[in-house]
């Protein structure tokens, strides 16, 4: 992904680091999306746009744990390879609320995890489907990045997002997504970058497996 890309998206990210949650957050996928850009060679600028602030003072949850541990509302983790190893959707049932992490977004279209998944693609498939199964009992969620949706928007971005990653796997055209192009909300119009080099990272994993 280009530089420019990500430094905006590093910049959109900020907000998190005031998050009454972020005490909540899985330590793993936490842990891995702020060293990510420096494992990776980032330039300088990136490394410095990135908010590190929170690194090492996340308690990590012991694997397969189902639920936060606290005295708050009883909250259900959703845990997918989707995005990245080890993330996980936050869902409060009894307020019905997803808190869906880097997914779900009206205005970034699904990242990957090119890097690290044997199956990006089925990987997230799979994980839409795991907020399909949660879907009836959400009123709603809440995406990392844009704005929040009732439960009719939850099934539309669900429905979109599907297309979009569909479309990736078979190289196909992405038409119609008003993350993309023209439609693209101001100041997300770098989401465009992000799509090109995802489609230009699956071309070239297809070639190899397909020489």
């Amino acid at each position: 992904m280009g530089s420019r890309a990500l430094a905006r998206r590093a910049r959109r990210s900020a907000p998190l680091r005031h998050s009454p949650l972020r005490g909540l957050y899985r330590g793993g996928a936490v842990g891995r999306g702020l060293e990510g850009p420096r494992r990776r060679g980032a330039t300088p600028e990136i490394a410095e746009e990135v908010p590190l602030d929170l690194f090492g003072l996340i308690t990590g949850l012991p694997a397969d744990t189902a639920r936060i541990p606290w005295d708050g509302p009883e909250v259900r983790i959703i845990e997918h390879r989707a995005h990245a190893v080890g993330h996980a959707a936050l869902f409060i049932e009894e307020r019905g609320v997803l808190v869906a992490g880097d997914m779900l977004s009206d205005v970034l279209v699904p990242m990957l995890d090119l890097d690290g998944a044997a199956d990006p693609i089925e990987d997230y498939l799979a994980a839409l489907r795991l907020f399909e199964a949660v879907a009836d009992g959400v009123e709603v969620v809440i995406p990392g990045h844009g704005s929040t949706g009732g439960a009719d928007e939850l099934r539309a971005r669900i429905d979109q997002d599907r297309a979009y990653v569909q479309a990736l796997r078979d190289n196909q055209q992405v038409v119609s997504d008003p993350r993309l192009g023209p439609s693209a909300k101001p100041g997300w119009e770098w989401v465009g970058d992000v799509h090109d080099w995802q489609a230009q990272r699956l071309a070239g994993r297809s070639l190899e497996s397909h020489p």
